[in-house]
């Protein structure tokens, strides 16, 4: 063979490797496009991103550094409060989801602040579908939302977390209209202060589920406003529609000293 004939067929096959390989690199990029990823929404330095309202308070206004960030982790903090006085918080994530996975690393430690609620011992939670912390009313206690209660052991009984409130709403379970405030998940009780992971998987206005170690421990669908409540009805007035389908995703402060050490979500394409 030739010198010119051996450098040409080389030359076809240079091309061809090169081809394949931008095709294969093409088709590697397109299958991973559409997976999503965990982002976080909680940056471990400041609380850039979320807005704190305070019962009693103006939006922005964090009385008594509330909400704060120490050591990389969202405390939620009483020791600036002579007494909680009603004083029940919530901090807000600037941007409304719909259809997501979230998943939250959270622990109760310290004492409860004065004067807060015997029910509120170790008790917080995580707001999904809130309202705009913009329409709240300054005296408002609660976001109309679905809550996922987030409860702590007290060392001897048992204690679920990880359970379902419904401020100013309303959700279907077995085709049932549950309009009860509070609805028990299967959970097992976790006591002491050691980090807890759940996860809570949202389909808009579809499924909600709970999840604990990979279990799912909770399950209802077709979240909507409650036309009997105060709050809802004023939304309802303002044009909101009555089944909720996305909504703001808020962090609780109902007197019991918490720590957030993740705060990431998995965007679902649906």
């Amino acid at each position: 063979m030739d010198a010119k004939r051996y450098f040409s067929g080389c030359s076809v096959w240079v091309i061809c490797l090169v081809i394949l390989s931008v095709v294969c690199g093409c088709a590697r990029q397109e299958a991973g496009a559409g997976k999503s990823r965990w982002v976080s929404l909680f940056n471990g330095k400041d609380l850039t991103g979320w807005k704190p309202k305070i019962t009693g308070y103006q939006l922005g206004d964090n009385f008594g550094d509330t909400f704060r960030v120490e050591d990389g982790v969202l405390k939620v903090c009483y020791d600036k409060y002579d007494k909680f006085d009603g004083r029940f918080g919530h901090i807000f994530y600037e941007t409304p989801f719909s259809h997501y996975i979230l998943r939250v690393e959270y622990r109760f430690l310290g004492e409860q602040a004065p004067g807060g609620p015997g029910w509120a011992f170790r008790n917080n939670g995580i707001m999904l579908h809130c309202q705009s912390p913009e329409s709240m009313g300054k005296d408002q206690n609660f976001p109309v939302s679905i809550e996922v209660q987030l409860l702590g052991g007290d060392g001897t009984h048992n204690r679920t977390t990880a359970n379902l409130c419904t401020p100013g709403t309303n959700v279907v379970m077995d085709d049932k209209l549950i309009t009860a405030h509070c609805t028990s998940s299967t959970s097992k009780t976790y006591h002491g202060d050691d980090w807890v992971t759940i996860e809570v998987e949202v389909h808009g206005n579809g499924v909600i589920k709970h999840i604990m170690d990979g279990q799912v421990v909770l399950e209802y669908e077709k979240p909507q406003l409650d036309e009997r409540d105060g709050d809802a009805k004023k939304l309802i007035a303002d044009g909101a529609d009555i089944m909720l389908s996305e909504g703001y995703i808020s962090l609780q402060a109902e007197s019991h000293p918490c720590e957030f050490r993740k705060i990431e979500i998995m965007l679902l394409e649906e």
